[in-house]
């Protein structure tokens, strides 16, 4: 039998389908809700170092403490892998891709930079290079897949993984054995919640790290996304009350402290639907508008709503098109979408 486990750290209704198992990561935390999943804070775990790990706080309680499943898989309890029909996996499904391959992961992502300058701009790049430190000495046969990896512009993401219990036994302690070693020198003084997050992001690329230097067959899979995050909304929320105000500067203030904090808010797993970044492109064109004229757009439309109309639109004409755009919004306002397409 297949069990893929679903991690989540607040309540949500899972998939109907047995396969899928609800696990409360960091169920061992002080104030941690207490769901009606079962946690990872029972036998061999590391619940406690969920702000550090993660997802793979419950990966690590799958690995020490399923004895049931011959296929075991993990993933997020708003992100699913889907099969070749898009749709999510079942136990029938599972078997079949498993049959042409060894592992189930994401799609790979085209990321701007290499991996080791993309860490670097949000973490502190020290610890990557503890990270390559740990590989040299604990697993020496990886680090040219490892160097040429970290070199290139792609990347799985979410810790998202399906396979037979052998090889899901196999890589995880490959992983944690390195996550561990990286851990006792690591210093975190300083660091905000996300930057804490520190070896669920480290994961990330040693999944292709390992599957590529092993020469396994993987089936890549597309990503259904449930709902947006609770952060988001409440962003886009915040933002909206400053523009019906007509205070883009506000915004703009609040905006730069939130992507401080968290500069994770715009990737696709947090942006669903793309609005936080339109609002991003709003507060810019505002800001800029103001500065050349002394006005802004807000002095004729407030209404959230109606703004991110307005702006998918006229997006979508820039994206069709290289001369005149029709729109009300401003030349100004065409420029930056020019820019940003």
């Amino acid at each position: 039998m297949t069990g893929i486990y679903v991690c989540t750290h607040k309540a949500f209704t899972p998939p109907p389908d047995p396969i899928y198992l609800p696990v409360c990561c960091g169920a061992a935390l002080p104030g941690r809700e207490r769901l009606s999943f079962p946690g990872d804070d029972t036998g061999d775990n590391i619940s406690l170092k969920n702000p550090f790990y993660s997802e793979l706080s419950g990966m690590y309680w799958v690995w020490k403490n399923d004895r049931t499943h011959d296929i075991l898989g993990l993933c997020h309890y708003r992100r699913y892998l889907l099969d070749r029909n898009g749709k999510l996996f079942t136990d029938a499904s599972v078997r079949e891709a498993l049959k042409e391959s060894d592992a189930i992961t994401t799609k790979r992502i085209r990321l701007d930079s290499p991996y080791r300058e993309a860490f670097g701009g949000k973490h502190a790049l020290r610890d990557f290079m503890l990270l390559e430190e740990a590989v040299a000495e604990r697993a020496g046969e990886y680090l040219t897949d490892f160097l040429r990896i970290s070199g290139g512009k792609e990347t799985y993401f979410g810790n998202m993984l399906i396979c037979r219990r052998e090889l899901f036994a196999d890589y995880s302690a490959w992983l944690f054995d390195l996550l561990f070693a990286v851990e006792k020198n690591v210093d975190m003084t300083g660091y905000n919640d996300y930057q804490k997050r520190l070896y669920g992001f480290l994961s990330e690329l040693l999944l292709m790290v390992y599957l590529e230097h092993n020469g396994l067959r993987v089936t890549e899979c597309a990503v259904a996304v449930l709902g947006g995050k609770k952060e988001t909304e409440e962003a886009l929320e915040t933002i909206a009350g400053y523009f019906r105000k007509g205070d883009a500067e506000g915004a703009a203030r609040y905006f730069m402290e939130l992507y401080r904090r968290r500069p994770d808010i715009l990737m696709e797993a947090s942006d669903v639907n793309g609005e936080l970044k339109l609002a991003a492109q709003m507060i810019a064109t505002f800001r800029a508008e103001r500065e050349k004229t002394g006005r802004d757009h807000l002095e004729k439309e407030r209404d959230m709503a109606v703004l991110l109309d307005r702006f998918r639109k006229l997006n979508e004409e820039v994206r069709a098109s290289d001369g005149d755009v029709k729109t009300e919004l401003s030349q100004t306002a065409v420029e930056i979408a020019r820019r940003l397409r």
